[in-house]
């Protein structure tokens, strides 16, 4: 009785999940036909399959082999022993629907086929089910959609790794516009962390653009992030640095006291006192705090007993005046009389002068200092000034993140300084979670409408060598995010050229990964390491990857797929390609600023440009220049 034409061998070995394949000596390696299909044969990542009765159980090969054999059997396998390693993945009914897990095994000598594009539609397609989106092809049948189911690829977290210029921007930037979809999703809820400014123009007909200094020019807003939202801890690090326990216990207690004085002010939550504490998001005045700081440690006293407000001696003017009083909005200090013990005008230092190190407040003063730090110390309509409240509060700051007329929030980071970066980001999460978790049975909480937080150049703020201090706070936050945001619809996407520096316990909890080309082994290993399925083998083609392609693994996709990731057209992508270095076409006037020309534009052109529009950039932390509308270039407001 004639084999069927897609027989590749038999079982000869079963151990779990992982089983060996002896090829029959009619199976011919290299290209099969069926049905006038071609079909590669013998090949890692191809997959087979295994009927049982109704059942259909389905593997992937992971490793190829062949070995001599004795002379005396030469003649049964000509070819010599040659098999496969397969590693069972899901099953069917015969006819129908895949799923993931195994509800029996393989017997010795149960036969294997090849599997064929119909039965790769039965694995994949599902095009009519709302709960999966097409992000490409596959690349062993590329008539056959790349789908990922939304549900697991969003609330079970997901991870896009791959070497630089492996097309790993360009992927994440085709998953956001199908997520964005707004026949399809029309309610989706998408928060990047930018770190590099690459998105914006990708996703510019979907997404709100938040930018320090944003340009309304370029329909940017300003990113204003509320110093008074974050947490004791957090806020600490970013302004006095590290503290002891006494000097920790009396800053505490003084920002415990002024939320209490704007809880219960006209217009505030009204929260009773008991219920607040140093990490309650209720406004404050961080420029009173250093005022008032600054006078208890700094002061000098024309009393050494009793020293009070009133006993204060201020250098004076003639007319018995301060001569500078000082001034906490624009952070000035006081001046004060120098210490003297003779004659009857004694002035004494502050009995609370050891309270708080200098260092840690001079840190504070040029912070709130610092023009670059005024989207946190400055929080636009959400800064507070003296006693007065901010003139919004934070429903308006979440409802410009999460509840806007775009499915995508794009926080623009390139503007913010790196030394407060690591800090800041984890922040920004916390924040998120903290809100979307007590709002978690609330239409506007996560359960009800999930978010997804995408996290570009996660290993830049993720790293697992980190120790202590500010540059802990994001791994905290997303570890957090990996281990509970499935329960209350917060998911992370991160997205990283470097794998193996990310913390372990955050990678290992990514449901989905979408692994590009990788060569470093380190790199590799750590994503092997991070899968569930036992897919070395499968992983082992990461180094020869084309540009654009992926491995994808995961709760996602029903079977793990090699997949050609279709990209947006070319003025959709992610400022991130690869600068140019023979242009091909010159351009004397181009209509950008910066526009691509390579080393073939003739030399006199070059000469003829001056650098004055990159100093105004540079000056202005502005990608591109501000024009005026003859052309020429003006300075940015500060907003």
């Amino acid at each position: 009785m004639p084999q069927e034409p897609t027989y590749l061998g038999t079982v000869e070995d079963v151990s779990g999940a992982s089983i060996s394949v002896a090829l029959a000596k009619e199976t011919a390696a290299g290209l099969t036909f069926i049905s006038g299909v071609a079909y590669r044969i013998g090949q890692a990542g191809a997959f087979v399959r295994i009927p049982i009765g109704y059942v259909d159980l389905f593997g992937i090969v992971t490793v190829v082999g062949a070995g001599a054999v004795p002379e005396k059997v030469a003649l049964a396998e000509p070819h010599g022993h040659r098999w496969m390693t397969v590693e069972l993945i899901g099953e069917g009914e015969r006819g129908g629907l895949f799923q993931r897990g195994l509800s029996q095994s393989p017997a010795i000598g149960d036969a294997v086929h090849l599997v064929t594009i119909r039965d790769l539609e039965r694995i994949y397609a599902r095009p009519d089910d709302p709960r999966y989106v097409p992000i490409g092809r596959l690349a062993s049948a590329e008539s056959i959609p790349a789908l990922i189911n939304v549900d697991k690829l969003v609330t079970r977290h997901c991870a896009v790794v791959g070497a630089t210029g492996t097309g790993k921007s360009t992927t994440v930037a085709s998953l956001l516009n199908t997520l964005s979809d707004s026949k399809r999703y029309p309610a989706a809820r998408i928060v990047v962390f930018d770190v590099h400014g690459e998105y914006a123009n990708a996703l510019r007909d979907r997404a709100t653009v938040f930018r320090v200094n944003g340009n309304p020019d370029r329909k940017e807003q300003p990113l204003y992030v509320p110093y008074w939202a974050m947490t004791f801890d957090e806020l600490v690090a970013l302004t006095f640095g590290q503290l002891d326990d006494t000097a920790r216990g009396a800053v505490m207690e003084r920002i415990l006291g002024y939320k209490r004085t704007f809880a219960t002010a006209d217009g505030g939550p009204q929260i009773p006192a008991t219920d607040i504490t140093a990490d309650t998001p209720i406004p404050f005045s961080i420029r009173d705090l250093w005022f008032d700081l600054y006078k208890l440690v700094r002061g000098m006293h024309d009393r050494n007993d009793g020293q009070t407000e009133a006993s204060l001696a201020y250098e004076l003017k003639p007319d018995g005046k301060p001569i500078e009083p000082g001034d906490a909005e624009n952070v000035i200090p006081p001046r004060f009389r120098p210490e003297t013990k003779e004659g009857n005008s004694k002035v004494y230092y502050s009995q609370s002068r050891n309270l708080l190190g200098a260092r840690a407040l001079d840190s504070l003063a040029s912070r709130l200092r610092d023009p670059r730090l005024d989207f946190l110390f400055r929080p636009g309509p959400w800064n507070p000034i003296g006693k007065a409240l901010p003139k919004e509060d934070l429903d308006s700051f979440l409802r410009s993140w999460l509840g806007g007329d775009s499915p995508i929030v794009i926080l623009d980071l390139s503007g913010v300084p790196v030394s407060v970066l690591n800090a800041l980001i984890g922040s920004l999460l916390r924040i998120i979670y903290d809100a979307l978790f007590w709002g978690r049975n609330l239409p506007e909480g996560g359960r009800e409408r999930p978010l997804l937080l995408v996290l570009e150049e996660a290993h830049v703020y993720l790293g697992k060598t980190a120790q202590g201090g500010a540059a802990t706070q994001a791994g905290t936050a997303v570890r957090r995010i990996a281990k509970e945001g499935r329960k209350y619809g917060i998911g992370a996407m991160l997205v990283s050229q470097r794998p193996s520096e990310v913390d372990d316990t955050i990678l290992s909890q990514c449901g989905t990964i979408f692994a590009l080309r990788m060569s470093n082994e380190l790199d590799r290993g750590h994503v092997t390491g991070a899968v569930t399925d036992n897919l070395k083998g499968l992983l082992s083609n990461l180094p020869i990857l084309r540009t654009g392609e992926a491995v994808i693994l995961g709760e996602a996709v029903h079977l793990p797929m090699r997949a050609l990731i279709e990209p947006p057209p070319p003025d959709r992508r992610p400022n991130s390609s690869d600068p140019l270095v023979f242009g091909g076409k010159f351009d004397e006037n181009p209509k950008e600023p910066g526009t691509p020309g390579g080393w073939d534009y003739p030399r006199q052109w070059d000469k003829s440009r001056d650098y004055k529009e990159i100093v105004e950039v540079w000056r202005l932390q502005q990608p591109r220049p501000v024009r005026n509308k003859d052309g020429g270039t003006k300075k940015k407001k500060k907003p």
